[in-house]
């Protein structure tokens, strides 16, 4: 008995170009396909204020203290140690022209004392005389006008008085406080600025054939 020939390899139909794969035929991507994301509500688009309109942030301003704090504070030290300094030496500045009027508007602010204004170089004299005493023997009738041309007041100066005789010779000084001068002790404190005074004493002669004398004030 003869055995049966192996069937032929069946030969695929030919597949027309326009018919859709098999579904075993289907080729398979080697690489994944991304997968859309689900839809979202769009966010609003932020509006831009113009800068002139924008209303400054807490957190800037606060900056803006906490750079201006420093300097701020070094520039308070420093005034407040010139203040001290100048209080401190305020005799010696007061002593000065140009540093009194800042000396004095100070004091007056924090009630302080300014020490008085000595200038005996700025007491002009106006009329001076030396005569012996009419009724006195041996006396001499002294009499003296002078006006304080400073800027400020200042207290009554000392009166030098210095006497010479017919040689040139001096023969006697002496200085005369305001008490001695004034007969007594001043009723106010000194001489204002463009004050005048007229002061007049008597005093022992104390040589004969006095001729000469000489008025200065300190």
């Amino acid at each position: 008995m003869a055995s049966p020939e192996p069937a032929a390899p069946a030969i695929p139909a030919p597949v027309p170009p326009d018919a859709p794969p098999a579904a075993a035929d289907a080729v398979v991507p080697t690489q994944p396909e991304a997968i859309p994301a689900a839809p979202s509500a769009r966010a609003p688009r932020a509006r831009t204020t113009p800068s002139f309109a924008r209303v400054p942030s807490a957190g800037g301003s606060a900056g803006n203290r906490r750079v201006w704090r420093k300097p701020a504070a070094i520039a308070a030290l420093a005034l407040l140690l010139a203040l001290q300094l100048v209080l401190a030496d305020r005799a010696q500045l007061a002593a000065s022209a140009r540093w009194r009027p800042l000396v004095a508007t100070l004091c007056g602010a924090f009630r302080c004392s300014v020490p008085p204004w000595r200038e005996p170089a700025a007491i002009a004299l106006l009329h001076r005389d030396v005569r012996p005493h009419p009724t006195l023997p041996g006396v001499l009738h002294v009499s003296a006008t002078f006006r304080n041309d400073a800027r400020w007041p200042q207290p009554w100066p000392a009166l030098l008085l210095t006497l010479s005789d017919v040689d040139g010779r001096s023969v006697g000084a002496r200085a005369f406080v305001p008490r001695e001068y004034l007969d007594g002790a001043p009723t106010h404190g000194g001489l204002a600025s463009g004050q005048s005074a007229t002061v007049a004493m008597d005093i022992i002669e104390p040589a004969p054939r006095i001729v000469a004398f000489t008025f200065d004030f300190q």
